[in-house]
C-alpha cells in the first residue's frame, strides 16, 4: 500500500479493453483510489469543543453584564452629534462666507485664515467624538449637566482608573 500525505492509496482492479492501437500491448490492469481516513473526529475531539463553547458562553455572558444602557447609548449618540456637528457646520459655513467676502470685493482675505479656521473647527469636530462620549452621564437615572463638564472629569478619571487595573 502506498501512502500520500497520510492518505492510503488502495489499488482497485478493473478491466479494461485494450487501446486502438495495436502497437501498444500495455493493458492497464490497476487503477489506485484514495481512500482518506479522516482523523480528529473522536469523542475526545468533541468534548474538548463543547468545553470551549461552554467558555465561550461564560465570557460572553461577562461582557454582557458591561453592557451600556439604551437611555445611557442615546445620550451619548446625541451628545456626539452635537459636539460633531456644530462644530463642521461652522467650519463650511465660515469657509462659504470667505468665499462670498472674497467675490464680493469686500475684504482681501488672508490665505491663512481660512486654513487657520478649517483647522480650528474640524479638528473641534474631531474631538467632539471623544468629548461627546466622555461628557455623558453613565448613569442610567442621572442625565448630568448641559455642557457636561463634571461628567467629563468623572468619566475621564473612571475610564483610566479601569486602565490601570486592567494592567495589573
Amino acid at each position: 500500500m502506498k501512502t500520500l500525505f497520510g492518505v492510503e492509496l488502495t489499488p482497485i482492479h478493473i478491466t479494461t479493453l485494450p487501446f486502438k492501437n495495436p502497437s501498444y500491448n500495455h493493458i492497464p490492469t490497476k487503477r489506485w483510489k484514495i481512500n482518506a481516513k479522516a482523523k480528529g473526529f473522536n469523542g475526545s475531539n468533541l468534548e474538548k469543543k463543547k468545553a470551549m463553547v461552554s467558555e465561550a458562553k461564560k465570557k460572553m455572558k461577562e461582557d454582557a453584564d458591561d453592557k451600556i444602557p439604551d437611555v445611557v447609548m442615546e445620550r451619548i449618540i446625541v451628545r456626539i452629534l452635537f459636539n460633531v456637528g456644530v462644530p463642521l457646520v461652522t467650519g463650511l459655513g465660515l469657509l462659504q462666507v470667505f468665499s462670498v467676502i472674497k467675490e464680493q470685493n469686500l475684504w482681501q482675505i488672508p490665505r491663512w485664515l481660512p486654513f487657520l479656521t478649517t483647522f480650528i473647527t474640524f479638528g473641534a469636530s474631531a474631538l467632539g467624538i471623544a468629548y461627546g462620549t466622555l461628557s455623558t452621564s453613565w448613569d442610567a437615572e442621572d442625565k448630568g449637566s448641559v455642557l457636561g463638564f463634571e461628567e467629563a472629569k468623572k468619566n475621564w478619571g473612571q475610564m483610566w482608573e479601569e486602565d490601570d487595573s486592567g494592567n495589573i
